[in-house]
C-alpha cells in the first residue's frame, strides 16, 4: 500500500515508458535493523524514491548444507557397524559399492575408506593404516572390533544379507573361511596388481616426508 500512494504522488509527465525502466529496485542493506530498503535510482528527469520493506526479525537463518567427506565416513548417524575398506583396491570396491547400494535401505553402515588422506586412526579406536589394510577390520556401535570373515558376516547382517555367510558361524567351517581369507589378505595387493604391502607403506612414509601437509599431496 504504502508504495502505491507514494507511486500515486508522481505526475503523468514523469511515468514516461523511458523514465519507468530506470526505475528498477536494488536492496541497500541496513547495518544495524531488521529491515533492508529497496532503493530506485534516478530517473532522467531526477525522480527517486525508496521504499522501505519491512523484513521479520525472527526469520529463521539459512543454514548451510553439510556436505560429508566421502573418502572419510558415509554413514547415518544410527549406523551398527563400520566397515574400514581399502579404497585403492578395485577388486574391494566392486563389494563395498555392492554393500553402499544395499545400505540406502538400511542405512546400518558407516563407511570409511582407510586410504584417503583424511582417514584418523584416533577416530577409528586405534586402527592405523598399516593394520587395516593386512586385514578386513570392522567395528560394531558399542565399539567392538571384528575382523576376518566375522566382519563380513556383521557387514552383510546389517543389509539384510546374513544367510550369505550364516554357514561360517559354524566350525569347521569358520576355521576353514578364516584361512582361505588369510591367504587372499596377504596376496590381495600383488593379485589386483599393486605392490607388496611393505612398498605401499614406504611409498606412503616418504610421502609424508616431502609434505608438510597431507592434504595438499595425492599418492
Amino acid at each position: 500500500m504504502a508504495l502505491r500512494a507514494v507511486a500515486g504522488s508522481i505526475s503523468r509527465r514523469q511515468l514516461t515508458p523511458s523514465n519507468l525502466c530506470l526505475l528498477r529496485p536494488f536492496v541497500v542493506p541496513a547495518s544495524n535493523s531488521p529491515h533492508r530498503s529497496i532503493a530506485y535510482p534516478l530517473s532522467k528527469t531526477g525522480f527517486r524514491f525508496s521504499v522501505r520493506a519491512i523484513q521479520e526479525a525472527t526469520t529463521d537463518p539459512i543454514t548451510p548444507t553439510k556436505v560429508d567427506n566421502v573418502g572419510q565416513s558415509q554413514s547415518s548417524p544410527n549406523w551398527k557397524v563400520k566397515m574400514l575398506y581399502d579404497g585403492d583396491c578395485p577388486l574391494c570396491m566392486r563389494e563395498v559399492n555392492m554393500l553402499k547400494e544395499r545400505n540406502k535401505d538400511y542405512n546400518a553402515i558407516n563407511f570409511v575408506d582407510i586410504s584417503s588422506e583424511d582417514y584418523s586412526p584416533e577416530d577409528n579406536h586405534g586402527i592405523d593404516y598399516e593394520t587395516a589394510m593386512g586385514k578386513i577390520h570392522a567395528i560394531m556401535s558399542d565399539g567392538t572390533i571384528v575382523t576376518n570373515v566375522e566382519a563380513f558376516s556383521k557387514l552383510y547382517e546389517a543389509v539384510g544379507l546374513g544367510w550369505v555367510y550364516a554357514i561360517t558361524k559354524y566350525e569347521p567351517v569358520a576355521t576353514i573361511a578364516d584361512a582361505v581369507y588369510g591367504v587372499w589378505a596377504k596376496y590381495r595387493l600383488q593379485v589386483t596388481g599393486r605392490p607388496p604391502l611393505e612398498e605401499v607403506l614406504e611409498a606412503r612414509r616418504k610421502k609424508d616426508e616431502i609434505c608438510n601437509d597431507n592434504k595438499s599431496c595425492k599418492m
